[in-house]
């Protein structure tokens, strides 16, 4: 049911992201903070995103190796701007 969960990964070594610290409120839950994609991150995913609207795995990963990110942050990037665009039509 969550095969997602499968294609998670734990977040680089020194990623701000990955502090531990727990959320306000004294949750401590196993979400991520929100990503903040430099300008160069952001042109390069809409300009990809403007060729296809759908990466094949091979294109994922060689995106994220490229951006130095994960592929999981790709891959959920493609998917909220193809809702973004729904949402737009």
């Amino acid at each position: 049911e969550q095969a997602w969960a499968a294609e998670q990964q734990p977040p680089p070594e020194g990623d701000p992201e990955s502090s531990g610290a727990e959320e306000p409120g004294g949750r401590s839950g196993g979400r991520r903070l929100r990503t903040a994609f430099s300008a160069e991150q952001l042109s390069t995913l809409e300009s990809s995103f403007r060729r296809q609207r759908y990466l094949g795995a091979a294109e994922r990963r060689r995106l994220a190796g490229r951006m130095g990110l994960s592929e999981v942050q790709i891959k959920t990037w493609f998917q909220n701007r193809r809702m973004k665009l729904k949402r737009q039509l």
